[in-house]
Order: structure tokens, then sequence, then C-alpha cells
């Protein structure tokens, strides 16, 4: 199998750039964060373009009189009748304030970074010919990318949530750093082991599944967090400038809700792929168990959050745990504990 070297470089590049943009990304949305005073619905309607009533009332007492003074009573309801088919005057546009401006700034590198960061996987797909996550490196960076697909989903659904953005974007900074310092590995083949279709089946729905939860379980952080503040106001103030704690809460419930099927499939075809390569699908690894153990913390969150003596501060801790175990099982078992699946010699 031949490697582009040339083609390797430039991806390590644009990951670099990416890293970069992030970064930039990140300090626009935390001035946005800082330059909140008050709380979403309060900004909005401060912000809002307040309509002159007493002007519309007057011009339409103008037209309703001066305007129809002179005219015949046919004249008059004829005057009347293409007033009635007048268009109504568009809805004045309110201004953006500096906060949104800043915001708006950080949203479009965030889509550009996006942009390189997915271009940075597919050169190093090509220069490798396999897929682009055969190491530490390239599967640390493939979780980053879709985290903030992620994110970019959400916000495209939920724009309001634009101010989370400087708190989404932390992790995947720092976990982008640790790829590309700690973890970085040059582009070559895979070990032996590795060369099988499961390759693509396996590790890709176990980095899909790690990019939502990490959205997730930010989201739970922030929630608790949240939590504190509106429980005693006078205690982490600066949470009072993130959306509701319930609205909070739904974003890490429904990221959950899809990351966890695609978790399971991973933990199911790493069986099969394990009884292919070593002849038996489970032989309690330290990889294979701290996986089945975030599966399980993940299937006790859902019920939790289904349950109503469980659902708010202990739902969203127990699913603080499992984002927890996710990164014990991403460093501490792929680069310190030996096992099959270790990556120590990584580096």
């Amino acid at each position: 199998m031949v490697v582009d070297a040339g083609l390797g470089q430039f991806g390590d590049l644009l990951f670099e750039s990416a890293l970069v943009i992030y970064v930039f990304a990140m300090i626009l949305h935390a001035v946005e964060h800082a330059l909140l005073r008050r709380t979403g619905a309060e900004e909005e309607s401060a912000a809002r373009v307040p309509v002159a009533a007493g002007a519309t009332a007057g011009t339409a007492g103008m037209s309703g009189t001066s305007g129809t003074s002179g005219l015949s009573s046919e004249g008059a309801a004829a005057a009347a009748d293409l007033e009635d088919t007048t268009e109504p005057p568009a809805p004045t546009r309110r201004p953006r304030s500096r906060a949104e401006r800043f915001g708006r700034t950080g949203v479009s590198l965030t889509v550009l970074g996006f942009a390189l960061h997915l271009a940075m996987l597919v050169v190093r797909g090509f220069a490798a010919q396999r897929v682009p996550w055969g190491n530490m490196y390239e599967f640390t960076a493939a979780i980053s990318l879709v985290a903030v697909g992620a994110w970019l989903v959400v916000l495209r659904r939920r724009p309001e949530l634009r101010r989370l953005g400087a708190f989404v974007l932390l992790p995947v900074i720092v976990l982008m750093f640790l790829a590309g310092t700690v973890l970085y590995t040059q582009t070559a083949p895979v070990v032996p082991a590795l060369r099988s279709y499961w390759l693509a089946i396996h590790v890709s729905a176990a980095v899909i599944a790690s990019g939502i939860l990490l959205l997730a379980g930010v989201a739970s952080v922030l929630y608790l967090l949240r939590r504190v503040h509106e429980n005693d106001p006078s205690k982490l103030t600066w949470t009072s400038r993130l959306p509701a704690a319930d609205v909070l809460d739904r974003v890490a419930y429904r990221a959950t809700a899809i990351a966890f099927p695609i978790w399971t499939f991973a933990v199911i075809t790493g069986a099969i792929w394990a009884e292919a390569a070593w002849g038996r699908y489970w032989g309690w690894d330290p990889k294979e168990t701290t996986a089945f153990i975030a599966w399980i913390v993940y299937a006790c969150y859902l019920h939790a959050r289904s349950t109503a003596g469980w659902r708010g501060p202990r739902a969203a801790a127990v699913n603080v745990v499992g984002f927890a175990v996710m990164i014990f099982n991403l460093f501490f078992v792929n680069l310190v504990v030996t096992g099959l699946h270790s990556y120590a010699g990584v580096g």
C-alpha cells in the first residue's frame, strides 16, 4: 500500500487551520456570552423596534377625514376600497445587537472550520488509502468533527442556542490540540489486525456516537450549573446568560437518545469483529469492558430521564458520569492500560 506523504502533510495543514479557526470562533462566542446581560427573552424584547401606534392611528385618521373630505360618497367608498386592497407595510426588522453580531460571526467561522476539518479527514483518507480513523490522532479528529457537525445541526434547528457555542467548542479544541500534539501520527498504513472492513463499520459507529455524546455531556454539565443559579441566584451568575435549564436538559436528552442506538451498534459490531479476529465475541478486554460500562450508564440515563422521580439533576448527573466514562475510555484505556485495543505505541 503506497502512502502519499505530501498529501498527508497537506491534511495536517488543514487540521491545524481548522483548529485555529475553531479557536477564533470560540473567542467570538465567548465575547457574545460576555456581552449578554439579560436572558434571551428579555434581550429580544428590548432589541425589538417599537411601532409608533399614535402615528399609525393619526395616518388612518387623516386618510379617513381630510383625505376624503372633498370627495362625494361614491368617491369616498372607492377610496376606502382602494385602501383595503393596499399591501400592509412590511414589519420593521429589529437591529442586531453587538452580541448577536459576534455570535453570528462565530457561527460562520465554525462552519468554515468544519469544512476544513472535513477536508482534512478526506485528504488523510486518500493519502493513506483507507478510512481516516485508523489511529488515535485520526480517531480523535473524527470525533471532534462529528461533535461540531452535531452542534451545527442543533443551531440549524434552534438558532437561539448559539450562546452555547463557546462551551461546545472548548472540549473540541482541547481534543484537537491533544490529537495534534500528544497523539499525532504521520500518515501510514494501519497494522494488519485493523485491515478489515469492520474498521469502516465498527469504528465509524463509535466515532459518530462519541461525537454526539460529547455534545450531550456538555449540555448536561451546563444544565447542572444552570440549576445551581436558578436555585440560588447569588451563585454562578454567569450561567444566567445560558438558556433555561429545561432547554439544556432537552438538548442533552435528545442527543443521547440519538447516540445511544449508534453506540449499541458499535458495541455489537465490535463483538462480531472480535470473533472474526480473535475467535471469541467477548473477552472482557479493558476496552470492551469500559465500552460496556458506558453503554450501561447511558441506558440508565435514558431510563432515569423517562422516570418522573429521577428526571432533572439526578438524571443529568448520570449523563455526566457516562460522559466521564467515555473520556476515560478514549484516553486512559487506549493509552495507559495494556490490552488488545491498546494504542500505547501511538505518539
